[in-house]
């Protein structure tokens, strides 16, 4: 194993733990798509996360001016697949704290939890397991800021963009993986439906 894994290091254990699939799948959004992505199941493993959070940590610590501020800065995640990614990185790097933004229900938006917010001009690093839309993190970024918060980097173990991604320049952003999956945006468009491959519906 390398220092910092390497892409096939990072597949290869996202395949032997289940965490990355090929078939057909419908995700929640009505995306149809050949291959199935939910990080945190390579995360339960404490080796595989320990691997992963390290291995971020060390792509973070390579830019000399994220390596020079790092005690004092923060790690936020969106709760709840990249808390333990970001606990790990925050280990490894020596950062300041942890906390995280939430959602009592679906339709709510993000929020911190009661008497915890950003203070002004507070140094953030963004960590979550998965980048695919950039939504939740493109919300999380956005309440950071409103609280006056700096964002200086956004961290993620996989990144898996989709048709719509969001992008995050000029925003330094670090990955230990990018991965590529066909997505279709219905059934009919999908080419696995009409080749009548089995349907697996994700819930996420």
């Amino acid at each position: 194993m390398h220092l910092i894994p390497t892409q096939d290091e990072v597949v290869a254990v996202l395949r032997e733990t289940g965490a990355l699939r090929t078939g057909h799948f419908e995700y929640p959004n009505g995306l149809h798509s050949d291959g199935y992505l939910q990080v945190p199941l390579a995360l339960r493993y404490y080796q595989h996360q320990r691997m992963l959070s390290v291995g971020l940590s060390r792509l973070l610590r390579a830019n000399p001016e994220l390596r020079a501020v790092a005690p004092e800065v923060s790690i936020v995640a969106p709760a709840t697949g990249g808390l333990p990614v970001a606990f790990g990185v925050c280990e490894a790097l020596r950062a300041k704290q942890v906390y995280w933004a939430e959602r009592e229900h679906d339709a709510e938006p993000l929020r911190f939890r009661q008497y915890l917010a950003p203070r002004p001009g507070e140094q953030v690093i963004m960590v979550d397991d998965i980048l695919r839309t950039g939504s939740r993190l493109k919300e999380l970024k956005q309440l950071l800021e409103s609280h006056g918060a700096s964002v200086i980097a956004l961290a993620v173990v996989v990144y898996q963009p989709t048709p719509t991604t969001i992008t995050f320049e000029p925003l330094p952003t670090y990955y230990l993986a990018k991965l590529d999956a066909h997505y279709y945006a219905d059934a009919a468009q999908c080419d696995l439906c009409r080749r009548g491959a089995p349907l697996d519906k994700i819930r996420l």
